[in-house]
């Protein structure tokens, strides 16, 4: 390659998380990285975009060197905000996390992450996001950053069709342990959700969300499968929400004017 690669980093989980720092060290590298990420955690809101208060951006050291970005918005914000102003050129990749934790099935609808690496797709330019399919606190992020640094070559070298982006999820494996590598589809896992009724220090009531996630495939090229199987889970994604097979049925609806 005659010039050096430049990639955007973004994530959800904050520019200070251990997953994007992980993931910038390797990507440096291979290329000129620019970080431009939430200054806070951002997770599971999805492609949210701010459109009603001040953006603000404010430059951020590690180790008395410019490290990147900090912006008060959301994940979208971030992607959007650095390639429509922020960077003097769009960059040849963007690429979203290391998501702390799995970003599979209905998931993907939440994701902050994802939600990156789609917005890097809107705007005409190769992306993938990449998570670690851990919620531990105490998580290895190195062969999971080293695999997004080939991988990120891999997606340069062969390109994305447009509106199309990749979605990695990486089970928290040794390379060693790591049982290979599949395409796959989105599954239909879901959240059984719950809301746990607390009380404040005034006693004013609020609420918590959690639940777990209800296994719904059993298909081996399903991305939650995938992940269960100790592989990595590689599934493409759009942003085209169309039910195509819909439209013919819709047809045949007598809708009123």
């Amino acid at each position: 390659m005659d010039k050096k690669l430049s990639i955007l980093v973004s994530n959800d989980d904050g520019i200070f998380s251990d997953g994007i720092g992980a993931l910038i060290r390797e990507l440096q590298t291979i290329a000129d990285v620019t970080v431009v990420a939430p200054e806070t955690q951002q997770s599971a809101v999805g492609h949210a975009i701010t459109v009603h208060r001040p953006l603000r951006v404010r430059e951020v050291q590690k180790d008395g060197k410019f490290f990147g970005f900090a912006v008060d918005g959301t994940p979208a914000d971030c992607v959007k905000l650095a390639i429509r102003h922020l960077m003097p050129v769009k960059p040849d990749l963007v690429v979203s996390g290391i998501n702390h934790g799995s970003n599979t099935a209905i998931s993907v609808i939440y994701s902050g992450t994802v939600s990156a690496a789609t917005e890097g797709t809107i705007l005409g330019i190769p992306s993938f996001a990449v998570s670690l399919t851990s919620f531990e606190s105490n998580v290895d992020y190195s062969y999971a950053a080293k695999f997004s640094r080939t991988f990120a070559l891999q997606v340069i070298e062969r390109g994305l069709p447009n509106g199309t982006m990749l979605n990695v999820n990486i089970p928290p494996l040794s390379e060693k342990e790591i049982q290979g590598i599949v395409i796959t589809r989105q599954g239909k896992s879901v959240w059984n959700d719950e809301f746990e009724a607390r009380r404040d220090p005034g006693n004013r009531q609020y609420f918590w969300l959690k639940g777990e996630l209800v296994e719904l495939d059993e298909e081996e090229d399903i991305d939650q499968r995938a992940i269960l199987n100790n592989k990595i889970s590689v599934t493409p994604i759009q942003f085209d929400l169309t039910d195509y097979k819909m439209i013919e049925q819709l047809k045949g609806w007598k809708i009123g004017k």
